[in-house]
This record gives C-alpha cells, structure tokens and sequence, in this order.
C-alpha cells in the first residue's frame, strides 16, 4: 500500500514540528520520494543521526507503506 506525500509531511512536521519539507514523487507510483527536510532538532546532530529522527517520525512505514526515500536534511542556515 502506497503513501501519499501528505501523510510523509505530516509525520515528519508531527515529530519536528518546525521542519520545512519538500518532498517530490520520484516515478509517480507513491512508493519512490525523495524529501528535503530542514529542522533545527537537526542542529549539532550528524546526518545520520538527522536521517534517524526523520525516519523514526515515519513510525515504521519504511520498507512496507513506503519502499524509498531519498532524504536530504539541513539545520536551518545551512545549504541542502
């Protein structure tokens, strides 16, 4: 079952509530993202600890709702 862009926005803007995200559908079938998310819980973390907190707002759906993801994440300031 796929997932619409909406619903990736509002679990990831309900687990970092000041994210700005951008997200486009990749091959137009609701399985394949890329997102760009900016957050400044994101501030003094790593990229991988920043991928780990978008991910986790996603409860799970990773690999069944949703099969890809290309996330780009940036503390506010910085270039994407």
């Amino acid at each position: 079952m796929a997932m619409d862009a909406a619903e990736i926005e509002r679990l990831i803007k309900e687990q970092l509530p000041d994210a700005q995200v951008t997200i486009a559908d990749l091959r137009g079938d609701g399985d394949h993202y890329a997102a760009q998310v900016v957050s400044s819980a994101f501030v003094g973390k790593s990229r991988v600890q920043q991928h780990q907190l978008v991910y986790a707002a996603l409860q799970g759906r990773m690999g069944t709702a949703l099969h890809a993801l290309a996330l780009t994440t940036a503390e506010p300031g910085a270039e994407l």
